[in-house]
């Protein structure tokens, strides 16, 4: 049985970013996203409406400050009481789990998605194309952030990052590697400074 570019997404293996079904869910992911910016931030009982839509999973108490941005929406679970804060960037190829009373500052990235590095792997040939497939190669790797961590301000968290418990990252870092919990990392790369 042939698996959907979806399933292969959702296992971490090379999808085609331009499959109709994940077109679909983008362009369903957009018109949400537009109803959640136009709603009024006093109107707290709509935007959570939208968000439940949109979004796997979005536990009590959680706000998202618009604008805001993600990919599909249906693999962004996140925990109670949770802020994330505007301009925030989920790309949601692969799972993302954020925690319960997480903070997440202004511009922050949450990529999962990446591309070989090598261009004879990253790049299709046209010839070798189909019509409806993107020139390049696509895989995601899961985010996850535990509970009451906080995620500073511009700071990119790459594919495949786990980032523990109560860890603070620096505004402007950038994450490639795990952080464990109960500690304090910053820096391009991010690296963990001291145990907090």
């Amino acid at each position: 049985m042939t698996r959907t570019a979806r399933e292969r997404m959702l296992q971490g293996e090379p999808y085609n970013t331009r499959d109709p079904e994940l077109l679909a869910l983008a362009h369903r992911a957009r018109a949400l996203l537009a109803r959640f910016a136009s709603v009024p931030s006093t109107d707290a009982e709509s935007r959570r409406q939208i968000l439940s839509e949109l979004c796997g999973q979005i536990d009590a108490e959680v706000w998202i400050e618009p604008p805001f941005f993600c990919e599909y929406g249906a693999q962004i679970r996140i925990g109670a009481r949770t802020f994330v804060n505007v301009n925030a960037v989920f790309l949601d190829a692969a799972p993302i789990h954020i925690g319960a009373d997480v903070l997440i500052g202004p511009g922050v990235q949450l990529l999962t998605v990446s591309h070989p590095v090598s261009a004879a792997e990253r790049l299709i040939e046209a010839s070798a194309r189909r019509v409806d497939e993107a020139p390049y190669r696509t895989f995601a790797r899961p985010i996850t952030i535990g509970d009451g961590a906080w995620i500073g301000a511009g700071t990119i968290v790459l594919p495949g990052v786990t980032i523990g418990a109560r860890a603070v990252v620096g505004a402007g870092s950038v994450v490639t590697a795990d952080i464990p919990p109960d500690s304090l990392a910053m820096g391009q790369p991010c690296r963990v400074h001291r145990a907090i």
